[in-house]
């Protein structure tokens, strides 16, 4: 029986059911867009996801799609994939998170978006990011966006829009990109898998500089085989095998960057249910803290502040049209800048200490928190005061930016859920070049505790449900297989 003949919809499945079920031929490209299209316009008026959709175009190169004779080389053929708002899209503005950040038309696609589309994916709109991409919450003056686990809550940020969408299965994957956390919090946030390629790996090329070098392309989704290929496809590499790594020892970390700042107690639980699964999955764990200079806050802080101010000048944007938390971001930019607090050999310092750290404490993995408490309520943050909005983000997610400064590759995978319902998720970092082997320990994960792979409701598209939520990858096969 061929997989359309029991499907009676192509929502809800994964990229890698859709790619398989396009190449032989079980669906068309068009269908499976038509789909989603379909309950996008019925679902994201709720969650507000989407900043723009691209109907019409969608289903054209849909179309275009089915009409080629390579389709067995195409690893996303008719995925239906959502871009983050700041990525330049052709035929779109960038908007930049705000009517005011927004910049023209974009006459050509950004480098990650052309691989999505060499590789057979098409492109059904953009979503939604804070102003600039500065926050760990998503929202501006026309919308808030909200988190399919609960409405109340954001979906964080600054990629929120992308983790809304995937979570409540308005696409299988979205791309995203990461300078402080901006897809492994949303991926906490959301109950989501967020790979933070390690410096380079992907080219990055946002705004004046990629926030000094801190900036990574990714993808969010809902299983580690979509993860898997999708890190392949941004990053330019043929398909390789994901395989369960062998015994690693992995250094337990529950000490946060930010003095005065702890996890509660989910996810100082949600660490130790980690360090059970890898025990189970036959690693070792040992205790091992990494030393964060009271520096590193105050680099990163100075970093984020002045990466706003060199966006805005390469921009030429009118700060006065600015939101209000912005605007202060912008300016104390401007002031760390000229006082020489953003420094180059700092961030060089860290990562040098870093990479150091693995082999001083003989270990291959770290794994830390991904966030210290619950996600903040889905509110109007724009119209709140730059204090507010900084207190909050460094409270509830402080555990991701030291990595971006390191340029070291970092997962965020989700290992069950809070006593409110919300998920609750772990960080694994690596050294350099380890991407594939954090998808591989992230695959184990995955096969020992299954995760929900949408929030409860969610797809709301009545019975046509392709395969169990929970069925787990295949971690022996191909990459995009």
């Amino acid at each position: 029986m061929a997989v359309q003949d029991i499907m009676a919809t192509w929502v809800g499945a994964t990229a890698k059911q859709i790619a398989r079920g396009v190449r032989r031929g079980d669906v068309s490209a068009t269908q499976v867009v038509a789909d989603h299209l379909e309950y996008i316009a019925r679902a994201d008026g709720e969650l507000a996801a989407f900043r723009a959709v691209r109907g019409g175009e969608a289903i054209t190169e849909a179309e275009k799609v089915d009409e080629q004779e390579d389709l067995a080389n195409l690893p996303l053929a008719g995925v239906p994939v959502a871009v983050k708002e700041n990525t330049p899209v052709a035929g779109l503005p960038t908007w930049n998170g705000s009517a005011a950040a927004r910049s023209d038309v974009a006459e050509a696609d950004h480098e990650v978006v052309r691989r999505l589309r060499g590789a057979g994916a098409v492109i059904l709109g953009v979503t939604r990011m804070p102003e600039l991409g500065l926050w760990a919450v998503t929202d501006d003056e026309n919308a808030v966006t909200r988190n399919p686990w609960d409405s109340t809550r954001t979906p964080g940020g600054s990629s929120g829009g992308a983790a809304a969408a995937v979570a409540a299965g308005l696409v299988p994957i979205a791309h995203a990109n990461d300078g402080l956390g901006s897809i492994r919090v949303p991926a906490a946030c959301c109950g989501l898998v967020g790979l933070k390629p390690g410096r380079g790996v992907v080219p990055c090329q946002l705004g004046a500089d990629d926030w000094f070098g801190l900036t990574e392309h990714g993808m969010l989704t809902s299983t580690v085989a979509d993860a898997a290929v999708g890190f392949s496809v941004l990053a330019g590499r043929r398909p390789e095998k994901l395989v369960p790594p062998q015994r690693l020892r992995v250094g337990v970390s529950l000490r946060s960057p930010v003095r005065g700042v702890a996890p509660d107690a989910p996810n100082r639980d949600a660490v130790a249910a980690a360090g059970r699964l890898l025990a189970a999955a036959g690693h070792d764990t040992v205790p091992a803290d990494p030393v964060y200079p009271t520096a590193l806050s105050l680099q990163g802080i100075a970093t984020w502040l002045a990466a706003a101010a060199a966006d805005v000048r390469a921009a030429g944007l009118d700060r006065r049209g600015l939101q209000r938390r912005t605007r202060r971001h912008v300016a104390l930019g401007e002031w760390a800048h000229r006082r020489g607090y953003v420094r180059e050999a700092d961030r060089a310092a860290w990562r040098q200490r870093s990479v150091d750290f693995f082999t001083d404490h003989s270990v291959d993995l770290l794994l830390t928190p991904a966030l210290a408490s619950a996600p903040p309520e889905a509110a109007r943050w724009s119209d709140r005061s730059w204090r507010a909005n900084m207190t909050a983000n460094i409270r509830y997610a402080p555990y991701a930016a030291p990595w971006n400064i390191a340029g070291l590759p970092a997962i965020v995978v989700p290992v069950g859920r809070r006593p409110d319902g919300l998920p609750v998720a772990v960080q694994i970092v690596g050294p350099p070049g380890s991407e594939l082997l954090l998808l591989g320990v992230a695959g184990q994960f995955e096969m020992a505790a299954p995760w929900a792979r949408h929030a409860p409701g969610y797809p709301r598209v009545g019975t046509g449900r392709p395969v169990s939520p929970q069925r787990a990858p295949e971690l022996g096969g191909t990459i995009g297989a």
